[in-house]
């Protein structure tokens, strides 16, 4: 039987375990791994006052306070209707396909300044970790239409799609958007 000896130095070994933790978190830096998180150049609204800020920053006058609020989550299947609304949301500059089966947060806004509007007119944002990831002005009018964020130049708003209803929206929700 043979036996052998090693002396252990507490500093060699701390200093490797230092050099390991070191190489790994200067790969997730450089690496990054999964990011969840909104683009950077999504809009931060971490409260309601900076919500309506940016609504107002797209030519919106709206009520102060949502008119309904809750957590929706983003379909992880793609009907026809979902890659509609994504179409309009990737016009903007957003797309919902990279939030497939999370949980976000939906705002719903009365509109007051909206050109020739016979019935309410309301602002939706849906936010995901304190940053805008989508949304839409929909007239609820009978002919109404729904279009992309920003106020259009003209007193008619384009037509992006055919009017919504609840079916047309980018979540699995089923409360009718005035409750």
């Amino acid at each position: 039987m043979m036996i052998m000896t090693a002396k252990v130095d507490i500093k060699k070994i701390i200093i490797v375990l230092v050099a390991v933790v070191g190489v790994i978190l200067a790969m997730i830096l450089l690496f990054g791994g999964k990011n969840d998180a909104a683009p950077t150049g999504a809009a931060a609204v971490s409260d309601n006052d900076s919500r309506v800020n940016f609504l107002r920053n797209a030519g919106w006058e709206v009520s102060t306070s949502p008119v309904q609020s809750g957590q929706v989550r983003i379909p992880e299947e793609q009907t026809e209707v979902y890659r509609r609304y994504n179409a309009l949301q990737e016009s903007q500059g957003y797309d919902l396909s990279q939030y497939a089966g999370k949980t976000v947060m939906r705002y719903v806004y009365k509109i007051n300044n909206y050109p020739g509007a016979t019935e309410p007119v309301y602002a939706t944002l849906l936010v995901y970790k304190n940053q805008v990831i989508g949304g839409d002005i929909t007239d609820t009018a009978a002919k109404g239409t729904i279009q992309g964020l920003k106020k259009q130049e003209t007193t008619e708003p384009t037509t992006s799609t055919t009017a919504p209803t609840e079916a047309t929206a980018p979540t699995e929700s089923t409360a009718p958007m005035g409750s």
